[in-house]
């Protein structure tokens, strides 16, 4: 809920009215990138974010995709083919559905809306714009809400990232045990 509520605050409480900065954010990031002809993948964990994103973007009359795991493989195909020719600009993917098995090489930014507790999750769904046959720069985004849970949730990555190394390379493998005292940091 914590995650929730960095998201935005709609998808914790029902009738939510208020604003939310991140997703502001990340309209704005939209529009210009829009504006200036980059193709953009946005994920997100949560659906519900992106149903708030199709809204706000619907609303700003930016056209867009929306793959989830509610999708056909048939209407995920044709997606894909309707991206990659340029026709949509923006491409919102729930992380589950949208990390593996896509060719997505139309994108040149990847903006991660929120971050999840598995690095490689998210590395590989910007996987997804840096494939064979990708000719651009892909500038990849992590929205991150100061003085949240959403920092930890970095630190904890950055940690779990020098483990796997010390783990890889046979070097200082005791300096980066990950304690229970560690995980609770991250909600306290």
């Amino acid at each position: 809920r914590l995650r929730m509520i960095c998201c935005c605050p709609a998808l914790c409480f029902e009738g939510y009215n208020g604003g939310s900065a991140k997703t502001e954010m990340c309209m704005e990031l939209i529009e210009n990138a829009v504006s200036g002809g980059h193709c953009l993948l946005v994920f997100s964990q949560f659906t519900r974010m992106l149903d708030i994103l199709s809204e706000e973007l619907k609303k700003r009359k930016i056209e867009f995709l929306y793959l989830s795991g509610q999708n056909t493989k048939e209407e995920r195909k044709s997606m894909v083919e309707r991206f990659s020719s340029g026709e949509i600009p923006v491409f919102l993917i729930s992380l589950k559905a949208g990390g593996t098995g896509l060719n997505l090489t139309a994108a040149d930014m990847v903006i991660h809306y929120d971050p999840w507790w598995n690095k490689a999750a998210m590395d590989q769904a910007s996987d997804r714009a840096h494939r064979i046959g990708q000719e651009n720069v892909v500038t990849v985004m992590n929205l991150v809400v100061r003085d949240s849970v959403e920092e930890k949730i970095i630190a904890l990555q950055q940690k779990k990232a020098e483990m796997a190394d010390a783990v890889m390379d046979g070097s200082g493998i005791s300096q980066h045990r990950l304690t229970r005292e560690d995980l609770l940091k991250c909600l306290t």
